[in-house]
């Protein structure tokens, strides 16, 4: 019979490629992961591990295992969540991953929220933008992700469950002193020969998209995924950039000026879990609290 700790270990040596880098990420020794591999493989019946020198690799057995790991994992989390709070613990842990702006707007007021209502529920946190975080929720390595997308591509994420949050506009930024720093709104294509300041990859590539659309390319001289360097750049007069509403709400305009700019570009923030996951009550008191966060 397969045990779960032993697919941990498979996983922890797949993804680390060896074993004694496997045992430093799960905190034991590196013969009790080797005599965990080889138990697991005489359960499976067949090698599921070739080590040459200093390398080790998977089996095509061992890569099959592996690849179903991680539904299997997060079952068996499911179900210990689930019976522990039937049997009335009140207890629960939840791992959510958030991309940065909304680690600084929604998250804090919907983990308060969420620790005012269970205060027996753990919730750690660390940050990875999208498709880093929705990777990271297929593989088994936390519970909930905040992500966002632009545009209609639904079919990413129909193996998971969606629970949609709010849409968050893009707003602009240029310089105090910039010839459009007055204006009620601004067309895009009227910022077609400035110097460009742009945000992650999948923000960088959306906006390429939607200034091609205006046609023109943007001319995109410095990027950074933080945002208070986005604004300080803008401020030093180095470049305009776009920036979600959420991006500002935690950040200091000193020497930048908003505008609104046309057309309208808006990215869908979502909070999603894995369909087991969703069924266990800490999980989703934690999609609760998110969607209370939001604003209306």
């Amino acid at each position: 019979m397969i045990e779960a700790r032993h697919l941990r270990v498979l996983r922890a040596v797949a993804a680390t490629g060896s074993f004694s880098a496997a045992a430093r990420r799960l905190g034991c020794t590196q013969p009790a992961v080797s005599q965990q591999m080889k138990a697991l493989e005489a359960s499976a019946g067949t090698p599921l591990l070739v080590r040459t020198g200093r390398e080790t690799r998977l089996t095509q057995a061992g890569e099959v295992l592996v690849r179903h790991a991680s539904g299997i994992l997060a079952g068996l989390t499911a179900a210990e969540e689930e019976i522990a709070a039937i049997a009335g613990l009140r207890a629960g842990r939840v791992r959510l991953v958030s991309f940065p702006s909304g680690s600084s707007t929604l998250v804090p007021t919907a983990l308060a929220a969420l620790r005012a209502a269970h205060p027996g529920t753990r919730v750690s946190l660390v940050e990875a933008e999208p498709p880093r975080s929705v990777e990271m929720l297929r593989e088994g390595d936390c519970d909930v992700a905040l992500a966002f997308r632009y545009g209609s591509a639904a079919a990413e994420w129909d193996d998971l469950v969606v629970r949609p949050l709010l849409a968050d506009r893009l707003i602009g930024l240029v310089p105090e002193g910039h010839r459009l720093a007055g204006a009620d709104s601004v067309a895009i294509a009227d910022l077609a020969d400035e110097s460009w300041i742009a945000g992650c990859p999948r923000c960088r590539r959306q906006l390429v998209e939607v200034c091609e659309e205006a046609g023109f390319t943007p001319r995109i001289d410095f990027a950074t995924d933080d945002h208070p360097a986005v604004i300080g750049l803008v401020a030093a007069g180095l470049g305009v950039a776009v920036l979600p509403g959420l991006a500002m709400e935690s950040v200091r305009l000193k020497g930048a000026r908003t505008v609104t700019v046309e057309p309208s570009v808006q990215r869908e923030i979502v909070a999603l879990t894995l369909p087991d996951l969703a069924q266990v009550p800490a999980v989703a008191a934690t999609l609760d609290q998110l969607a209370l966060a939001a604003p209306r």
